[in-house]
C-alpha cells in the first residue's frame, strides 16, 4: 500500500466525550546533527505519549528518516501533543507519520497540536505528515512554525479531512483553528491561518470550501528556481481528477494546495509534486519513507 492508497478516514471509532477526564498532554523534542555521513538524533526528550522510532538512513547523503508516533492515535477534549525539532547546520531529516492523527469530538476543552521546527544553517527538514481528520464536534487547534537560517530549506504538508466523508459524517459541529507560519533569519516569508466552525456557510460557498470536505497545504522555503512551480503543474496535471490543484511560486516560498473530496488524490498530487521539488529544488531523487508502503 502506498501513502496515496489508504482510506479516507472510514470506519474509526469515536470515543464517547471526556468532560470528566484529566487531559492528556505529550511533548516530543528531538535534536538532529550531522556526524560523517549521516544526519543522527543525537538526543530525545519526551513526556506523555509521543515517542520516534530509530531513525532510517535510506538515503546516500545520510538523511535521517524519522517516524513519530502517538500511541492513543487520537487527540481528546483537553489533550494536547507539542512537538519540537532542532536540525543543526548540515544535517538533514524527514518527519513523518505510520497513520492520521484524529482530533475527536469534545466534550469540554479544545484539543492542541502545535509543531516548531528550527533548521540551522544548510540543513533541510522535510515534514511529511500523514493526514489530519478532524471528527464532527471536535474542538481542535493545529499550530505549525518553521525558522530557517538564511541558506536553510523546508519542505512541508499538511492535508486535512473536515468530518468522515466516506462514513457520510460531515463537520456540522464543532471548530478547528489552523495555523502555519514560516520564518527565515526573522522575517516572516509565510503565513496561513484559518478558523472555521462545524456547519458555517463557509463550507458550502463556492468562494471557500465549495462543499469539499478535503483540503491539503504544501509549503517550499528553498532554492528558488525560476519555472518550478510551472515543473509541478506540468507533473501533476495529469493526475487531477476530482479536485482542485494549484502551484503558486512566489518570492520566498512556492505553495501547493489542494481542494475536493478524495484524500487519495491529494496525496498523490502532493507526493508528485514532492518529487519533482526534491529533483528540481534539492538535486535528489524522492525516496518515499518505508512506512508509506506498509
Amino acid at each position: 500500500m502506498s501513502i496515496s492508497d489508504f482510506p479516507e478516514g472510514v470506519r474509526d471509532v469515536d470515543p464517547p466525550p471526556r468532560a470528566s477526564t484529566p487531559s492528556w498532554p505529550a511533548e516530543l523534542e528531538l535534536w538532529f546533527e550531522p556526524r560523517r555521513d549521516l544526519t543522527c538524533l543525537a538526543h530525545r526528550r519526551h513526556t506523555g505519549p509521543l515517542v520516534v522510532q530509530s531513525p532510517f538512513h535510506p538515503e546516500g547523503d545520510g538523511t535521517a528518516h524519522v517516524y513519530i508516533l502517538h500511541p492513543p492515535g487520537g487527540v481528546a477534549g483537553g489533550d494536547s501533543l507539542e512537538i519540537v525539532c532542532h536540525v543543526e547546520a548540515g544535517a538533514r531529516a524527514l518527519l513523518t507519520t505510520p497513520g492520521a492523527t484524529k482530533f475527536y469530538r469534545s466534550g469540554g476543552g479544545a484539543s492542541r497540536q502545535s509543531t516548531t521546527i528550527d533548521v540551522g544553517r544548510r540543513g533541510i527538514c522535510e515534514h511529511l505528515p500523514q493526514e489530519t481528520i478532524v471528527f464532527d464536534g471536535a474542538d481542535a487547534s493545529i499550530e505549525t512554525r518553521v525558522d530557517l537560517a538564511p541558506d536553510a530549506t523546508y519542505v512541508g504538508w499538511e492535508f486535512t479531512s473536515l468530518g468522515r466523508p466516506a462514513a457520510g459524517e460531515a463537520f456540522s459541529k464543532g471548530s478547528m483553528r489552523q495555523r502555519v507560519q514560516v520564518v527565515r533569519g526573522g522575517r516572516p516569508i509565510w503565513y496561513d491561518r484559518l478558523a472555521l466552525t462545524g456547519g458555517s456557510p463557509l463550507s458550502a460557498a463556492s468562494f471557500a470550501f465549495a462543499a469539499k470536505p478535503i483540503f491539503g497545504v504544501m509549503i517550499y522555503a528553498g532554492p528558488m528556481i525560476e519555472d518550478l512551480a510551472d515543473r509541478i503543474r506540468a507533473a501533476t496535471g495529469p493526475l487531477a481528477a476530482v479536485g482542485a490543484f494549484a502551484a503558486s511560486q512566489l518570492e520566498d516560498v512556492v505553495a501547493c494546495r489542494y481542494l475536493g473530496a478524495s484524500m487519495s488524490e491529494a496525496k498523490g498530487l502532493f507526493l508528485r509534486a514532492w518529487e519533482v521539488l526534491r529533483e528540481v529544488g534539492l538535486g535528489k531523487p524522492a525516496i518515499r519513507p518505508r512506512i508509506w508502503s506498509t
